[in-house]
């Protein structure tokens, strides 16, 4: 039960706590965050068809360019999580989601982040304009959650230490 605190958010993922996420003080350890972050990430990047980079294969793709977390709930196990992924900016070369982690047990907001996701050529090692049909797909799934577009981006000159 999530009661309407991921509503506004395009795709939503549970996953159970672990009893070896937690750690010595007794609640999910802040990193795990980050994990659940990512795990919910991933399959919002598979829905808007940006998953396919492949290390024998590399091409276009997305890269993590920065992330930050507020964590609002301790965790702990036994429980579950629902975590809800939505993107609130679309530029030319990149987009950035929000995340919220929800206990379902206690019904209440674990944890809040955003990340930038910038799109990567991995053959030039160089930031590239978003593929069309990806913005497509991401404005398809949240363009009327209030989306912000953004003109900025594409500074072609730099590498992949300067996203």
């Amino acid at each position: 039960m999530t009661s309407g605190l991921l509503d506004s958010f395009a795709v939503t993922v549970t996953f159970p706590v672990a009893w070896g996420e937690m750690d010595a003080l007794g609640h999910v350890n802040n990193i795990v965050y980050f994990r659940y972050f990512e795990n919910a990430r991933a399959q919002y990047l598979i829905q808007v068809g940006f998953f396919e980079v492949r290390a024998d294969r590399p091409g276009l793709g997305p890269i993590l360019a920065s992330i930050n977390c507020r964590f609002r709930y301790p965790l702990t196990y036994p429980d579950d999580v629902t975590v809800g992924v939505r993107v609130s900016a679309l530029g030319v070369d990149r987009f950035t989601v929000q995340h919220r982690v929800v206990s379902r047990q206690a019904n209440v907001i674990a944890a809040e982040g955003e990340g930038v996701i910038v799109s990567y050529d991995y053959r030039s090692s160089q930031k590239a304009a978003l593929p069309s049909a990806v913005r497509a797909a991401i404005l398809a799934l949240d363009g009327a959650s209030g989306l912000r577009l953004e003109s900025h981006g594409l500074d072609v000159g730099r590498g992949a230490g300067q996203r």
